[in-house]
């Protein structure tokens, strides 16, 4: 009879925080978006607004893509994504600019909701550091991170011309330096695993830019998971007890839980949370942050951001609302920081 009344109040406790929970309204940042697609092509930037607005989305880390398609000679149809079709993608920097003339048009307001992440450049090339001091130097004041940062990332890689990046490579190490003198954090897509090694097998290249860089705030895009992964193995089991390893080991470490986290990780099939993954974000509540991952098209922003509520609410209020938006703008340089208060 004891234990029953026990397990009634735990019930009644669990069913009451839930209860709370649905009745919260989010205000988001959305810290993964990419302006363009994989053809550089976007709705533009008024559709962006639009949507954000019907998403109680106040703020954007804003992106281009490092990489564009080739529409290959000998393919007679233009593909319609980069795993299209067999040709390749390649270094493409003038995605940087367009984002930069996205945000020229916008009034002083608007342009305070935007956060541009600067990407076009060849993580292989040891001359990528000069490249992006250039453009810092062309746009003071602009950009205010780096990244997507492409490393591992499943057929991507497999697709683009030239060496296959790695997060822990010599040009990178040139360029997680110059992200520490210039305050910019990094978000890196640096996967965890192959299609089929169900371990852990590409951590030490995340780990090491960890190790040899805690000056450097990085961002792991999807915490190291991809669509693709999941198409092969369903779910990381070792996922979890890694990133946790990796928050208690490495300050420096913030974890990005865009859409292919989101489930199977944070919410099962009946958009269940997962007890573990709440617990983790308990733990090291100002470390996670959430995003959309959408590529040029925003019809499906808002969706995508909401569809983080039923995690959120699993969480304590507070910390619901660092993860669903504050936490993004604490990782901003500090400049900006002060100028958003």
């Amino acid at each position: 009879m004891y234990l029953f009344r026990i397990f009634s109040v735990v019930a009644l406790v669990t069913l009451s925080s839930v209860a709370v929970g649905e009745g919260r309204d989010y205000r988001y940042s959305d810290a993964h978006l990419h302006y363009v697609d994989f053809f550089q092509e976007t709705d533009g930037m008024q559709k962006l607004l639009a949507a954000m607005d019907a998403g109680s989305i106040d703020h954007v880390m804003i992106s281009g893509i490092p990489v564009a398609k080739k529409w290959h000679e000998n393919e007679p149809k233009r593909p319609r994504y980069y795993a299209g079709d067999d040709a390749p993608v390649y270094w493409y920097s003038a995605t940087d600019v367009l984002v930069a003339a996205a945000l020229e048009d916008l009034d002083e307001e608007q342009r305070k909701r935007f956060h541009p992440f600067l990407s076009g450049f060849n993580p292989n090339d040891k001359n990528a550091d000069a490249h992006i001091r250039r453009m810092l130097e062309l746009n003071p004041g602009l950009w205010q991170g780096l990244g997507e940062v492409f490393t591992r990332h499943d057929d991507v890689t497999a697709l683009t011309e030239g060496d296959t990046p790695r997060a822990n490579n010599e040009a990178l190490a040139r360029v997680y330096h110059l992200a520490a003198e210039f305050d910019l954090p990094v978000m890196l897509h640096s996967n965890i695993t192959s299609k089929r090694e169900r371990n852990p097998l590409y951590l030490v290249e995340l780990e090491e830019p960890l190790r040899n860089h805690p000056h450097t705030r990085f961002i792991w895009a999807h915490a190291g998971t991809s669509m693709e992964l999941h198409r092969h193995q369903e779910k990381l089991e070792f996922l979890h007890d890694t990133v946790s390893r990796l928050l208690d080991d490495y300050p420096n470490l913030y974890i990005d839980l865009s859409w292919t986290m989101l489930q199977p990780y944070l919410l099962d099939e009946d958009k269940r949370p997962d007890p573990k993954w709440v617990a983790l974000v308990k733990r090291h509540p100002k470390r996670f942050v959430i995003g959309s991952d959408v590529v040029g098209h925003f019809d499906n922003l808002a969706t995508g951001m909401h569809a983080f509520a039923p995690f959120l609410d699993a969480l304590p209020a507070s910390v619901a609302q660092g993860v669903a938006r504050d936490n993004f703008l604490a990782l901003l340089p500090r400049k900006r920081q002060a100028e958003l208060r």
